[in-house]
């Protein structure tokens, strides 16, 4: 008899992907960060287990708005004090923090539970092109302008003596 394959935590393998925001438009560079952080693009994703992987987005600030959306579009949030709804332009906030606006596009993807909140904290994302993670060897991931994912191939790591 055949049985489905379900992922165990253990199982799971986990890669570090660096992505360059540079000109990318912001719901096709989301939706993509949100597939591997649920780990989507896996054989062995289980939607109950976290078995995605960790993103690295730089150059958050760069990143592309179509059509009228710098102006028209508005991020809302609350104080929770009556009359505090606060109201901030798209422009507003990429001017302020860029990587707020990649934050909150890739967190609204993702599920609204326990496991949707310890797959976001595998995002990270910065203003420039600079990251603190090249100790993890992150691989490069190219978004291309339809959307579609460009998977590049890592450079072989020979180990001396090998």
């Amino acid at each position: 008899m055949r049985t489905t394959f379900m992922a165990r935590p253990q199982d799971v393998q986990r890669q570090w992907y660096v992505i360059d925001a540079d000109g990318v438009p912001l719901g096709r560079l989301a939706s993509q960060v949100a597939k591997i952080l649920r780990g989507k693009h896996k054989p062995i994703y289980t939607p109950h287990v976290d078995t995605g992987d960790h993103v690295i987005v730089v150059n958050a600030e760069k990143v592309r708005l179509t059509g009228k959306k710098l102006d028209k579009k508005v991020y809302y949030r609350h104080t929770g004090y009556p009359g505090g709804l606060k109201a901030i332009t798209a422009r507003r906030l990429l001017e302020t923090r860029p990587e707020r606006m990649i934050e909150l596009a890739v967190r609204r993807m993702l599920p609204r539970n326990a496991l949707g909140r310890r797959q976001f904290r595998k995002l990270h994302v910065y203003r420039g092109p600079d990251h603190p993670h090249a100790a993890q060897r992150p691989r490069p991931l190219t978004i291309r302008p339809d959307g579609t994912p460009q998977w590049e191939q890592a450079a072989a790591q020979t180990e001396p003596g090998a």
